[in-house]
């Protein structure tokens, strides 16, 4: 469940950068899509790493 929140921020902050750069629709989907895997490879890095710290 936390990664689908991390995917749906990244995804969002995505979106939103390209649409202040006039991006047309595609551009949008690119941007939101790759901020939103970035995003969720962070939240993974980092649950492992709270795991790996805590146990």
């Amino acid at each position: 469940m936390l990664f689908l929140i991390f995917f749906s921020i990244g995804f969002m902050i995505g979106l939103l950068k390209s649409k202040r750069m006039k991006g047309s629709k595609l551009d949008q989907l690119q941007y939101g899509t790759s901020f939103g895997i970035a995003s969720t490879i962070l939240c993974l890095f980092l649950e492992i790493l709270i795991l790996r710290l805590g146990a």
